[in-house]
C-alpha cells in the first residue's frame, strides 16, 4: 500500500518566519571555516573571569550547591546589585521585590518585551541598534521602529526625532546606553529631555545598561535615578561585560515591584532561575572584582585611543566611542558598501569586522570593530586593515 502524498504545514510559525537574520552569525560562520583570522566582530571580553570569581564558583559546585534558586535568584546576590545600583547612580531598589536575576541581559530583554507589549505595540529606539533589539520586539508581538540618530550628535537620541516617530501606539521607548555598535553615550541633558518626553507621551523605558561600566573620561548616568523615572523604567543590567563573564549567562532586573512580577511570570516559565554556580560566581565578583574591573577599563581605554587614531590616519573618519568596546569608522570614502568592504576585507586580509547596516538603516556605510582583542593583534589588524584600504583606493583611480 503506498501512502498518498500529503500537503505539511511549515514546522515554523509565521512570526519566525518573517524575523530577520542575524547579519553577524554569516560572516561568523564563514570564518569558522579559515585559519589565521583576527577576529574584531564578536562583543566579547578576551580577558578570563578574574580567579577569584572562578573559584567562588567551582567552591560552590564542590560544596553541592547545585540545585534550583528562587525565581528571583539568591537574594544574598540580590542584596549585593541593590546596593551596587545605589552606590553607583543613586538608584534605590527593594531586592525582595524589585530585581529578579535573569540568564543574561538577553534574556532580561525578552521577558521585559513579553511582559510590557501586547500586540501592535510600537517600540521606539535609537538607530543604529543592538541587532538583537528588533526580532526580541517582533517575539513579543510589538512593532520594532528605529529612530535615526546620527554622528553630528555624537549618535545621541534627540527628542526633536522622538517626535517624529511617536504614535497613539506607542507604549515603550528601548534604549542601549554606552550604545552598541557606535560606543555613544548621553549626557544629563539629554536624559532630562527623553524623560520629559516619556512622561508626556506616557511611555515604559527599557534601558539596557550592558555597559554601563565601560565609561572613558566621564560619568555614565542611569535613566532610572532621574526624577519620576524609576516608576516608568525596566533597568537591565548584567555581569558579562564589565566582568569578563560572558560565558556564565547572568544578568538582573531592576523594576517596580508590579512589573517586575509581570517579568517574573515570564522567567519562570522560560527559565526556572539563573544559573546557581554563576550566581555564587556574581556574588563574589561584587564583593571583591572592582579591582579587576578597572584594570580591564584602562586597558580597553589604551586600546580604544589606538584604533580611533589608526582609522583616522588611514582616512576612514572614526567616531569617538564614550563607552562599550566598539569603534564604528565610517568606510564610504573607499567606495565600497559596508557589505561588500566586511567581506572583501575577511577574504583578503584575514581580518573579521561587521557591516554597519546590520545594525540598522543609519548604520550603513560604517563598520563595527571590536576592540576586546589583545593589543598587539589590534595592531596586526589595524596594519591588515590599512593595507586592504590602500589597494582598494589604488583599484579605483
Amino acid at each position: 500500500m503506498v501512502a498518498s502524498e500529503s500537503i505539511r504545514r511549515p514546522m515554523s510559525s509565521r512570526r519566525v518566519e518573517a524575523l530577520p537574520a542575524s547579519g553577524i552569525r554569516r560572516f561568523f560562520d564563514i570564518i569558522a571555516t579559515m585559519d589565521d583570522v583576527i577576529s574584531l566582530g564578536v562583543g566579547e571580553p578576551d580577558f578570563v573571569t578574574p580567579e577569584r570569581v572562578r573559584e567562588a564558583a567551582i567552591r560552590s559546585i564542590r560544596d553541592g550547591q547545585t540545585h534550583y534558586t528562587s525565581n528571583f535568584g539568591m537574594y544574598e546576590l540580590r542584596e549585593l546589585i541593590a546596593r551596587d545600583l545605589e552606590r553607583r547612580f543613586g538608584v534605590s531598589y527593594d531586592p525582595a521585590t524589585e530585581i529578579m536575576c535573569v540568564a543574561g541581559v538577553s534574556e532580561g530583554l525578552n521577558v521585559a518585551c513579553q511582559a510590557v507589549l501586547d500586540p501592535g505595540d510600537e517600540v521606539l529606539s535609537p538607530d543604529p541598534y543592538y541587532v538583537a533589539y528588533p526580532p526580541t520586539v517582533m517575539l513579543a508581538g510589538g512593532v520594532f521602529i528605529g529612530v535615526p540618530t546620527d554622528e553630528a550628535h555624537d549618535y545621541r537620541l534627540q527628542v526633536a526625532d522622538l517626535e517624529r516617530y511617536v504614535s497613539p501606539r506607542t507604549r515603550a521607548l528601548l534604549m542601549g546606553y554606552p550604545a552598541n555598535p557606535t560606543g555613544a553615550d548621553l549626557t544629563r541633558a539629554d536624559l532630562e529631555a527623553i524623560a520629559s518626553f516619556v512622561e508626556r507621551h506616557d511611555l515604559i523605558v527599557i534601558i539596557d545598561e550592558i555597559y554601563a561600566r565601560l565609561v572613558y573620561g566621564g560619568e555614565h548616568i542611569c535613566f532610572a535615578a532621574l526624577p519620576g523615572m524609576r516608576e516608568r523604567t525596566v533597568l537591565l543590567g548584567g555581569f558579562s561585560k564589565a566582568y569578563a563573564m560572558t560565558g556564565w549567562r547572568l544578568g538582573y532586573v531592576a523594576a517596580p515591584a508590579e512589573g517586575l512580577e509581570a517579568m517574573m511570570k515570564v522567567h519562570q516559565y522560560v527559565m526556572m532561575s539563573a544559573p546557581t554556580a554563576a550566581q555564587y560566581a556574581a556574588i563574589e565578583a561584587l564583593r571583591s572584582a572592582e579591582e579587576d574591573v578597572q584594570l580591564m577599563l584602562a586597558e580597553y581605554d589604551r586600546r580604544r585611543r589606538l584604533v580611533v587614531a589608526r582609522f583616522n590616519a588611514m582616512g576612514l573618519h572614526c567616531f569617538e566611542p564614550r563607552g562599550a568596546f566598539y569603534v564604528f569608522p565610517d568606510i564610504s570614502s573607499t567606495g565600497l558598501d559596508d557589505e561588500t568592504f566586511a567581506e572583501r576585507l575577511l577574504f583578503e586580509e584575514r581580518v573579521a569586522v561587521v557591516p554597519g547596516s546590520v545594525f540598522g538603516v543609519c548604520g550603513a556605510g560604517h563598520v563595527r570593530a571590536c576592540y576586546a582583542t589583545a593589543y598587539e593583534q589590534l595592531e596586526e589588524a589595524l596594519d591588515r586593515i590599512e593595507r586592504f584600504v590602500t589597494r582598494v583606493r589604488a583599484e579605483a583611480r
